[in-house]
């Protein structure tokens, strides 16, 4: 697994390597047509708001901790006989470094792994064994995605774009952190930009090896602006089925190559996370 984690970020580190064509400052795009003013010229990326240049490197080491008074389990998920669902409360912060590279005009690479310390404290109901209380720590998801545009915005259509992602096998059965079977998730969505903001949708199918099982994937609605030469603010309500949060993430461009992101995710639904609150610093190399 690590040798899958180091050979990954391997082809990020060469790709960006090769020679580069001169990239913007995120919001430089004051002489860009209006469509593309709160995002410029890039590729969208996976990250909130974020667009990827060609010859571009993005680095984003960020922490997130999630919190979760009613986290839905199952004591069978996690190594014991009983299936059926109980809520427990659940803790969880979270170390994340995300590589993203634009290898064109059309393609960008996305690599991105975390390390994570969970908590669960299980339903008083559950009659299954389980501790009363579970700690984890270690190597949580591991993920790679590879992501094309199809057409850029004109006058008359938005921007198309698509992905397809990997979340490779981090732990074993039973695990309350990372993953324990490979999971694929194939996407598309559209972009168009407006005076009063830029719009994009996208939906994606998936595919979880473990349940041998295909599903409706994630699905979301985003907003992003560009307010000044330094700030800009994001939007977005998405979930899978019954767990749909809506986000908010405001990005300070303190530096031509470096912004500091906010970012906080609210629960909107019971089996959503209830908060999960958001601070990193993203480069562009």
């Amino acid at each position: 697994m690590k040798s899958a984690v180091l050979a990954a970020l391997g082809v990020v580190l060469l790709a960006a390597g090769a020679e580069a064509r001169q990239v913007r400052s995120h919001l430089d795009t004051e002489d860009l047509p209006p469509h593309l003013r709160d995002r410029g010229e890039g590729i969208p990326s996976s990250m909130f708001g974020t667009y990827i240049q060609p010859g571009q490197l993005l680095v984003y080491a960020y922490f997130e901790y999630y919190r979760d008074s009613d986290f839905e389990y199952s004591p069978d998920e996690l190594g014991f006989a009983e299936d059926r669902d109980h809520r427990g409360e659940y803790d969880a912060s979270e170390g994340l470094l995300f590589l993203g590279y634009g290898l064109s005009d059309r393609f960008a690479l996305e690599v991105e792994a975390a390390i994570i310390t969970a908590e669960l404290e299980t339903s008083g109901e559950d009659r299954s064994g389980l501790p009363g209380e579970i700690s984890e720590s270690g190597l949580g998801d591991v993920e790679g995605q590879l992501r094309w545009r199809w057409t850029r915005e004109s006058d008359g259509r938005p921007e198309i774009f698509s992905y397809f992602e990997t979340v490779l096998p981090t732990q074993d059965e039973g695990s309350l952190i990372g993953t324990t079977d490979w999971e694929f998730q194939l996407g598309v969505g559209a972009v168009r930009g407006y005076s009063w903001g830029t719009l994009s949708g996208r939906a994606a199918a998936e595919y979880d090896r473990a349940e041998e099982a295909f599903d409706v994937g994630e699905v979301a609605v985003e907003y992003l602006k560009r307010l000044s030469s330094s700030w800009r603010v994001f939007g977005s309500v998405e979930g899978t089925q019954d767990e749909v949060e809506l986000i908010t993430e405001a990005q300070w461009h303190f530096s031509r190559h470096a912004l500091l992101k906010l970012n906080s995710a609210f629960g909107l639904t019971s089996k959503a996370t209830d908060w999960a609150p958001e601070v990193g610093l993203m480069f562009s190399l």
